[in-house]
């Protein structure tokens, strides 16, 4: 009896659904698809996508929050869900939220004098504020433009192949803004804009942050579109447990289920087929999880394939497949309108983003130049759109300047040489002219520091820059240049450096420069040596105390795609001094001058294995009186100054001529991100006769050197142990930081 009680109720639930999906509409039934918010558990709705496919359900209508906007926004354009899987896969998450910009893109100042910061707060009415958020979302809003070109000219969203809406928050009055119209991609990054990730969008004068702060499952906004039938895609969980709230990221993300629950039941309530896949152990920021969650999707869209299968039978007119007209990978340009470029010309525009009416580009020139205009920093936000004409492609841009020139910036390092230091920073632009940069340097620790840079930068055109430079560090150094009766001294080694220069860059990778240098070194010691090999001075021995008053020039090239741990790339650097007066502090100054060279080449195997080829050369034209002036070579690290270099297994300054050969081969095996097995071999020659009649092989020295390193977020972190089997002994080197 109670079998037969139960197939009649499972006979006529079946019969209620299937008449649930009939009695909808008399002429057809129109379905509405709802995918909520959720960072990178949104890979979910691709999965579910995959199956409604497979069951044949025409979506008449999507809608769709944060994640759920990107993802339901690409699926309305006419994106299959196997389309949407290869550009998540293609995707590197990281880069597009973080907002990094190429290396190749930014200009050759920033790569010889920035990337080593940790934290970069803005100055406002003299004040240090926190930034809006992590990112600007350019890179958010560059790849979205792209993969939504093809409906670019569609301002109702009503005309796409599918209609669409999306929801946003407006920060100021925290009302939900229900976006229907516009601009597709600046609607979508609106809704996605989620809170300290990335900063808010303003669109129609409002500031805008993820909608689901207020709304992240709109299923009555897609009811209001026409639908019968609504299956929605949730991706909460309910909240987390205290000991899983372990990120800031997790923290804001539970604040913001606060609200998303207030009004999440009834919004469950009117779905017809609600999905909600298990989530535990996945957050917002699971972007490397990509298979696992879009699994999840499927799996658990599959679990109501009946149901499914009954909508889909239920419509009577069923969608062919959406034809993508992707515009043609290369344009000519046919116009060029630029919005918002307050203080900076269009021509200035036009040269850094490489465009000209009747050029002929692709979209990853159009990618290149946004990066490169970016990494000027004088523009926060930078939007385009393509509008196809009858002679080509007319390119609007809309540009929203930065008003916040000035920044502090700061860093942490640890190395052997100048022990602990902190770095603070300011940094400001267009203190005198437009395209000028002040650059302030103050390193505490236990050797104290100082960097100031001015530099008006004119591209191609001969720029102008100064700089002034104090350093200080202290060594316990083996010198064979000195008599003394103790086998180690304690070098307390000063320099303060004032240069004026000119210098000219070509396509932001290639400079050559002149000027004018005042140095002046102070090299002493206070361990006991002979009195005949150095001034006295009290309780001071001075090897150095002099003023040089020096010709510089140089000549570099920098192609390496990152600054520490380099995969590919060139790098170039050639030094030439002039020293021409000098107050002689050791009264045996004459003229002379020194030619120095560094040539470095990465390139990486199999994704994995990096060999990085570096050779440097130095050598003194004329005669140097002064041993402190020559090449010194040995230890280990990447802020050396002056004459000083590093050389595996032996240590700091241990060997010292007037001329030097170095070749080193680096080997770095990536084991998993950003984690690397390190290993190096190094062979010197150290004499004053490089050459050797060729013999260049003769009386030269040998390190090897084994680590491992990682390039956090703090900069690159290394343990390194060196050895040389000239002198058979090893020495343990750390570095924790960027290098300065």
């Amino acid at each position: 009896m109670k079998k037969k009680t139960a197939l009649i109720v499972l006979l006529f639930l079946s019969i209620g659904l299937h008449a649930q999906w009939e009695r909808s509409d008399k002429d057809d039934l129109k379905v509405g698809l709802v995918l909520s918010g959720g960072g990178a558990k949104g890979f979910a709705h691709v999965g579910v996508i995959k199956v409604l496919e497979e069951a044949g359900i025409r979506v008449d209508f999507v809608g769709g929050t944060s994640m759920g906007a990107i993802i339901g926004s690409l699926y309305a354009s006419g994106y299959s869900s196997k389309d949407i899987d290869s550009i998540i896969r293609s995707v590197d998450f990281e880069k597009i939220m973080l907002d990094e910009i190429p290396r190749r893109a930014k200009p050759f100042y920033e790569k010889q004098s920035g990337e080593n910061h940790v934290l970069v707060l803005p100055i406002k009415k003299k004040k240090i504020e926190l930034p809006k958020a992590i990112s600007k979302g350019q890179n958010v809003l560059n790849l979205l433009t792209e993969l939504l070109d093809h409906v670019d000219t569609v301002s109702d969203f009503n005309k796409l192949p599918i209609p669409f809406v999306c929801i946003a928050t407006d920060i100021e009055t925290g009302e939900p803004v229900v976006i229907r119209d516009g601009f597709l991609p600046t609607a979508v990054q609106a809704s996605g804009a989620f809170p300290t990730l990335l900063e808010p969008v303003e669109r129609d004068g409002r500031l805008l942050i993820d909608g689901g702060v207020v709304n992240n499952f709109p299923v009555n906004e897609v009811k209001k579109m026409g639908a019968d039938v609504i299956i929605g895609v949730s991706l909460s969980n309910n909240f987390d447990k205290k000991e899983d709230l372990n990120s800031i990221l997790k923290i804001i993300n539970q604040i913001v289920n606060f609200q998303v629950y207030s009004n999440y039941e009834d919004q469950i309530k009117s779905t017809d087929v609600h999905l909600n896949p298990d989530m535990r152990g996945y957050d917002v920021t699971s972007f490397d999880k990509y298979d696992t969650i879009f699994n999840l999707g499927e799996a658990i869209a599959r679990t109501r394939m009946q149901d499914l299968l009954e909508i889909a039978e239920a419509q009577k007119e069923k969608r062919p497949p959406f034809e993508l007209t992707k515009r043609q990978k290369e344009f000519n340009i046919s116009a060029i309108d630029i919005e918002g470029n307050l203080d900076y010309t269009n021509k200035y525009v036009m040269a850094k983003m490489k465009l000209e009416v009747g050029k002929t580009i692709s979209y990853s020139d159009i990618l290149d130049g946004i990066n490169q205009l970016s990494a000027t920093g004088n523009f926060t936000n930078i939007q385009y759109k393509l509008i196809e004409e009858e002679n080509g492609v007319r390119v609007e841009l809309k540009l929203k300047q930065n008003e916040i020139p000035t920044h502090a910036k700061f860093a942490i390092h640890y190395d052997d040489l100048y022990k602990s230091a902190v770095l603070a920073n300011i940094t400001t632009k267009h203190a005198l002219t437009k395209n000028d940069v002040i650059s302030a340097d103050l390193i505490l620790g236990d050797n104290i520091r100082y960097n100031f840079d001015y530099f008006i930068d004119n591209g191609s055109n001969w720029s102008f820059g100064l700089k002034s430079r104090y350093n200080t560090f202290k060594a316990e150094v083996q010198v064979d240049w000195i008599p003394s009766i103790v086998n180690k001294i304690d070098l307390k080694y000063r320099d303060f450096t004032n240069q004026i220069y000119f210098q000219s860059v070509i396509n932001r990778s290639f400079a050559v420069g002149i000027g004018a240098e005042h140095k002046n070194i102070r090299a002493y010691t206070e361990t006991f040596v002979p009195s005949t090999t150095s001034n006295e001075d009290e309780d001071r021995n001075y090897f150095d105390k002099s003023n040089y008053y020096n010709f510089i020039s140089y000549l570099k090239l920098d192609t390496y795609d990152k600054k520490h741990f380099q995969k590919s790339g060139l790098n170039l650097d050639i030094d030439f001094r002039w020293y021409l007066f000098s107050n002689d502090y050791n009264d045996n100054f004459e003229s002379f001058s020194q030619l120095k060279g560094k040539f470095g080449y990465a390139h990486t195997f199999f994704d994995k294995l990096t060999l990085h080829f570096i050779t440097e050369a130095g050598v003194t034209i004329g005669n140097n009186e002064n041993e402190i002036l020559d090449y010194h070579l040995g230890g280990l690290g990447e802020n050396y100054i002056n004459t000083f270099f590093p050389f595996y297994g032996y240590e700091f300054a241990t060997l010292s001529d007037s001329g030097f050969l170095l070749s080193t081969i680096e080997t770095r095996y990536e084991l998993f991100k950003n984690n690397y097995l390190l290993g190096a071999a190094s062979v010197a020659r150290v004499e004053d006769d490089l050459l050797n009649e060729g013999r260049i092989f003769e009386n030269t020295k040998v390190g090897f050197n084994l680590g491992y390193g990682v390039d956090s977020i703090i900069g690159p972190v290394e343990l390194n142990l060196t050895y040389s089997p000239d002198t058979d002994e090893s020495f343990w080197y750390f570095n924790l930081g960027y290098w300065f």
